[in-house]
């Protein structure tokens, strides 16, 4: 596997990937990877102002926000109780990571719907690929402060196999990471 270089953080696409990123890599909290179980221990530090390792049942709904979870309110109000083995109010870490990990893995679904449909989208003619000038275009709307070497750049990282063209699989990488 190639290593994934990291675009530049002025671009637009950046935040583009980084929001992907954090609905796309948020695994269930046993397949959690270091980068996951990082980015959830980030965002329970956050919200853990008194440093006690345990964080308000309500703060769990705006961290699944603020990482773009979607929920249904029954559901995640079914799983707080579970995992409120105390009655407190409270979740430790690992709560926290078995609810917020059960909501990742239905967004894991979403996105991969979203992330065809918008390849449909940019796939034109249907033929299974985005040509990378079309691709150079859709760049530059997204950042017009992009110079043409950071395009050149991103190009070339996009299109890992140097076709002149990005399928599927080089969309996917380009979004995700992965």
């Amino acid at each position: 596997k190639v290593p994934h270089k990291r675009i530049s953080q002025g671009s637009s696409l950046f935040f583009i990937k980084f929001n992907i990123l954090l609905k796309f890599h948020t695994k269930m909290a046993e397949a959690l990877d270091n980068e996951q179980v990082q980015l959830f221990r980030r965002a329970f530090s956050m919200f853990d102002s008194g440093k006690t390792g345990r964080i308000e049942k309500e703060k769990v709904r705006t961290i699944l926000n603020t990482l773009g979870h979607t929920y249904d309110d029954s559901e995640l109000e079914t799983l707080l109780v579970a995992e409120d083995v105390e009655g407190s109010g409270k979740l430790d870490f690992d709560s926290f990571c078995r609810v917020a990990g059960r909501f990742a893995e239905e967004d894991d679904e979403a996105l991969q719907k979203e992330l065809k449909e918008a390849f449909r989208l940019y796939d034109k003619e249907g033929n299974g690929y985005i040509p990378t000038s079309s691709l150079r275009e859709i760049l530059a709307a997204l950042d017009d402060q992009l110079t043409s070497d950071q395009l050149n750049e991103m190009i070339a990282e996009i299109d890992t196999d140097s076709s002149g063209t990005v399928d599927f699989d080089e969309f996917m990488e380009m979004m995700t990471g992965d």
